[in-house]
């Protein structure tokens, strides 16, 4: 291409719909390093800080969605999504895109629209095995949805789909190691069954009380456990327990490569991209699904895994009669642990990024 490329892009309200819409462009920016981006999102959600630490420029929409606890907050709703697709027609008239990749979350739904609707070519990209309604309204005109998930064709109205896996945080996947020495790395003993406990950057106050609950287990079992708590429970947790060296608490952990390779099993909310994550890492799971999640689509990402005996799920309200005997049986299990291992290289889609931005171009070519 002579000209200089021009790509809108669009996603957000959740790193969930951000990452994958950054490493799409960190893709596409690879092949065309004098590309030009940019992002629309929703003013006031993370997308606004997310984007320009990744060094792309973003405008902001005034768009919100359906408030199902207050609904009195949905009166202003109509005249924001007008003035949004105003707005959203002015960003691409002016920047004048090759086409457009959403990714989900509000402002997708009036960036994609209005793309498609000025006869730009607009590709979709969904994260969940349970798609988000944005990306099922704006199927219809896209030239082609990109899904984690296989057999998705049912929700997009015949556009053609491609089961080509999320993009995830390149680090992670690129710093996997050994288990033994990313076990050292953290100060662990090599020789003992390690379990990590992630339950996103907020943490997960169900995940949290089972591990308290189930202290003393742990010890008399002595396997070692990393714990992502989580902002909210951080603080209480650690002035009010005294793990011994082999329990090892954090509020957040940065270097995910090193705590997946010294885990032998992990337990997580079921999250798209954590999701992702986990099948690269291929180690054995158990998710618990985030029962506040939009339609239960946790639930639903978690399903397509157990069905395949690549994950085990429980639930927020089984915690108590079956988290610890679930945990049990795949730490006491060396060859449950193997067929689960096996079992998510299925779900493992490293390349991702690079499969969906090869479709695109074959596309628009």
């Amino acid at each position: 291409m002579n000209r200089t490329l021009k790509i809108l892009m669009s996603g957000g309200g959740t790193g969930g719909h951000i990452f994958p819409a950054i490493a799409i462009a960190d893709e596409i920016k690879k092949r065309f390093p004098d590309a030009e981006f940019l992002f629309i999102g929703a003013n006031g959600k993370m997308e606004m800080e997310k984007v320009p630490q990744a060094g792309y420029k973003i405008e902001g929409l005034n768009i919100a969605g359906f408030d199902r606890g207050n609904l009195m907050k949905n009166i202003g709703l109509p005249f924001k999504l007008i003035s949004s697709l105003i707005r959203a027609r002015k960003i691409i008239k002016e920047f004048k895109p090759d086409f457009a990749v959403g990714t989900g979350g509000f402002a997708s739904g009036p960036a994609l629209f209005m793309a498609a609707k000025m006869g730009i070519s607009t590709f979709i990209q969904e994260q969940n095995s349970l798609p988000g309604k944005t990306n099922t309204a704006n199927s219809k005109k896209a030239k082609a949805i990109f899904t984690a998930y296989p057999n998705m064709e049912k929700f997009f109205n015949g556009t053609k789909t491609y089961f080509l896996g999320n993009p995830v945080r390149h680090n992670v996947i690129s710093n996997l190691t050994d288990s033994a020495s990313a076990k050292e790395k953290l100060g662990l003993d090599k020789n003992k069954l390690t379990i990590l406990s992630v339950g996103g950057s907020q943490g997960s106050r169900t995940l949290n009380n089972g591990w308290k609950d189930n202290l003393e287990n742990l010890k008399e079992k002595g396997y070692q456990l990393i714990w992502q708590t989580g902002k909210l429970d951080f603080a209480e947790i650690t002035s009010s327990l005294q793990p011994p060296a082999s329990i090892q608490i954090k509020e957040f952990i940065s270097d995910m490569a090193t705590a997946y390779s010294a885990a032998d099993v992990i337990v997580s909310r079921a999250g798209a991209i954590a999701i992702s994550e986990l099948a690269m890492a291929k180690k054995p799971v158990i998710l618990l699904p985030l029962p506040t999640a939009a339609e239960d689509h946790q639930t639903k990402n978690a399903m397509n895994l157990v069905e395949k005996n690549a994950a085990r799920m429980v639930k927020d309200v089984e915690m108590k009669d079956k988290f610890w005997n679930t945990l049990s049986e795949i730490c006491e299990n060396e060859n449950v642990r193997k067929e689960m291992s096996d079992n998510l290289k299925y779900f493992a889609k490293p390349n991702a990024a690079k499969e969906i931005v090869d479709e695109i171009f074959k596309i628009i070519k």
